[in-house]
């Protein structure tokens, strides 16, 4: 996929996305919202996939479950990426699932030899049954876990290594979770090697009701803390597909462009350095 920047879609948007003349804008949707057998909203996300590249980004495999994947929600996933052949698919370190229970959260798992385990044979299920690589998302962080065994940039190096997945990397989770545990973000980034590095999101984030911790919230502007991450990361990397995301107080198409215009922007410049 061409390394320009994308906007998470929103359907009150249609017909500005449709319409947009952003050369190289593409457009990511949460996978489960599209697992329907028919309708307007598969109706829509045709029309848009005519004009521009798509990523689907799921957030309920629970990947990090001891048990495999739901069968059922895995098929309807590859029948999505078979229909709309998206450029990126990507996923949660997380899990949302426990015995034949699902709970609306993406929760976190201690980094130890057994969960690397299990989301190495977990990862390697989805991919088999899509035919092709997915990307992880590296998780927020709002309270340290004792059980942890791994640094979390070396277990998602090892994680890359053995599951043959790529990485998804939230610079606006690495810096939710600086804040609330307590490490330096633009380490964490440098510890990133560039070649495991498919996709970048970025988002805005908001403070608790205490002031203390930071909520990755996706429903404010992009902090100047993010994206001075983003700019140190891609003069490091290079250019890589970065998606904006904003899932609550949506603001106007024209207020997401102009970020996604910034994003370009920096990818843009990076371009020229590698030049």
């Amino acid at each position: 996929m061409i390394p320009t920047a994308g906007l998470g879609f929103k359907p009150q948007h249609f017909s500005e996305a449709l319409a947009s003349p952003a050369v190289g804008l593409w457009f990511e949707v949460h996978a489960e919202n599209y697992m329907v057998e028919g309708g307007p909203r598969l109706a829509m996300l045709e029309q848009l996939r005519r004009d521009r590249r798509i990523s689907l980004h799921g957030v309920g495999m629970s990947l990090g479950s001891p048990s495999a994947p739901d069968p059922n929600h895995l098929d309807a996933l590859k029948s999505l990426v078979d229909r709309f052949e998206p450029a990126l698919v990507s996923e949660h370190l997380a899990w949302s699932r426990f015995d034949g229970r699902s709970f609306p959260d993406l929760l976190p798992l201690p980094r130890t030899n057994e969960t690397l385990a299990c989301l190495s044979a977990n990862i390697g299920r989805v991919q088999d049954a899509l035919g092709r690589e997915i990307l992880i998302e590296n998780p927020t962080h709002y309270l340290p876990l004792n059980q942890h065994r791994w640094s979390e940039t070396s277990f998602l190096r090892e994680l890359a290594r053995r599951s043959g997945c790529k990485l998804l990397v939230d610079i606006n989770n690495v810096a939710v979770g600086a804040n609330n545990i307590g490490f330096d973000p633009a380490a964490w980034l440098l510890d990133i090697p560039a070649k495991l590095i498919g996709e970048i999101h970025l988002a805005g984030h908001s403070l608790d009701a205490e002031g203390a911790l930071l909520i990755d919230s996706h429903d404010q502007p992009i902090s100047e803390d993010v994206w001075a991450l983003y700019e140190g990361l891609i003069a490091r990397t290079g250019p890589r597909p970065t998606l904006i995301e904003r899932d609550g107080n949506v603001p106007a198409f024209a207020e997401l462009i102009h970020e996604r215009d910034r994003a370009q922007a920096i990818l843009d410049g990076g371009l020229r350095l590698a030049a």
